[in-house]
């Protein structure tokens, strides 16, 4: 009988360069026009992006566009890392209409400024 190893270690399976931002909770943003920041959950559920959640109906929707770039703020998973303001842009604003999120919109986005 084999046997095998057991490790935890996990392999990239994407062929796209992916930047790691795992160690990123949640981003918040500011936009012309709205009174405060507007802060959202980070979801890894694209393929070649990060993306937040925006609710259909949000006062924030009509104001992102794909092209845009936002100057975000990141909190780190460990509450011992400051938050950072990174480059960001907005790659995909994409409606679903089906499963768990259903009436919300991913919002892709991607950081333009390398990492510390």
């Amino acid at each position: 009988m084999k046997e095998y190893a057991v490790t935890n270690q996990q392999v990239e399976r994407r062929v796209e360069h992916r930047k790691q931002v795992d160690h990123y909770y949640s981003v918040e943003f500011s936009i012309n026009g709205l009174e405060a920041p507007y802060q959202f959950k980070i979801r890894n559920i694209a393929s070649t992006s990060m993306c937040v959640l925006v609710k259909e109906g949000s006062d924030i929707l009509p104001r992102l566009k794909v092209g845009d770039t936002l100057n975000v703020k990141y909190y780190s998973a460990d509450s011992l890392h400051p938050p950072e303001y990174l480059e960001t842009a907005i790659r995909h604003i994409t409606k679903n209409d089906q499963g768990r999120f259903k009436g919300h919109y991913l919002v892709g986005l991607e950081i333009l400024e390398s990492q510390n």
